[in-house]
């Protein structure tokens, strides 16, 4: 298929260097050129607009920070929003918020192009390695067609519902329990520390009990300190768990964990943490039991 892609950060780029080794045609598309560099000499194509990467494809994905980002690629100038007919299928990987996710879903609708919503779950080794869980939402015969896109870049994929931003929800719930398991490794990585044990071992106990892949990554990330390069900056992190928030409210589902969750990625921005991996949330609760930066740094290392 010739595809359109936009957005080459960590994430986008695995994505993207995937359709290509899958033999799709390629157009990419970065507001900083650099970017497109790599994929360009494996045999992409280098857009100069988001519009000029979309034209002529049978599908573009959009992999991009927030709902802004978005906005500006689709409804800015030379904007996915300005494709004439025949559009291509606009596939929306970004997290995004519910209601930005259901305007996407009604001005694409009124000018009769294609969208759907394919989320994805990993970081930008999993990305890499074609190893995402892709969850799609939208009309049925749109996603039926871009399975062979979800495939090429993930081990698995799901379908939420028929609307574009059920697989939103989906994303930003899934996104909340991730949040939550940081929370609690830093509580008992804190506790543990404490009791003068060795939490690295403690690792050890929690892999064997719930041998899950997310439990061993973002552990030993804690437990090693290991913040920098972030796989998913603590800012980002805020902004999806602030939606998480926006959609209980819609729903009238109440999320006390998601609140305690945000008032610590809170302080952990206030202490300059926002460029770092969200699991740095850790560090508040490290600080909260009166072990410092500096402590932890040392334990990290010994």
């Amino acid at each position: 298929m010739k595809i359109g892609f936009i957005g080459l950060g960590r994430m986008g780029a695995g994505m993207a260097r995937n359709l290509l080794g899958s033999g799709h045609q390629l157009a990419v598309y970065n507001r900083t050129r650099e970017k497109t560099e790599a994929l360009a000499r494996e045999g992409a194509r280098v857009a100069d607009s988001p519009v000029e990467a979309a034209r002529g494809s049978e599908a573009t994905f959009t992999m991009l920070a927030d709902d802004h980002a978005v906005s500006e690629v689709v409804f800015g100038r030379d904007g996915l929003a300005s494709i004439p007919d025949p559009a291509p299928v606009h596939i929306s990987s970004s997290t995004i918020s519910i209601a930005f996710a259901r305007r996407l879903a009604e001005e694409h609708g009124r000018r009769g192009q294609p969208f759907i919503t394919a989320c994805v779950f990993g970081r930008p080794e999993a990305a890499e390695n074609k190893k995402l869980v892709v969850v799609a939402a939208g009309e049925p015969e749109t996603v039926d067609r871009c399975y062979p896109l979800f495939d090429a870049i993930g081990r698995a994929a799901f379908v939420a519902g028929p609307a574009p931003w059920h697989a939103n929800v989906f994303k930003l719930c899934g996104n909340f329990m991730i949040a939550s398991l940081l929370e609690t490794f830093g509580e008992g990585f804190a506790a543990t520390r404490k009791a003068g044990l060795d939490h690295h071992r403690f690792l050890d106990v929690m892999n064997e009990l719930f041998q899950s892949p997310v439990y061993r990554n973002y552990g030993a990330t804690i437990a090693d300190q290991k913040f920098e390069p972030a796989g998913f900056a603590l800012k980002l992190g805020l902004k999806d768990v602030r939606q998480v928030l926006e959609l209980a409210l819609e729903l009238g589902a109440p999320m006390p964990i998601a609140s305690l969750v945000r008032d610590h990625l809170v302080s952990a921005m206030s202490h300059g943490q926002e460029a770092q991996d969200w699991s740095s949330v850790s560090k508040v609760l490290a600080r909260s039991a009166g072990l410092d930066d500096e402590a932890t740094a040392k334990t990290a290392s010994a």
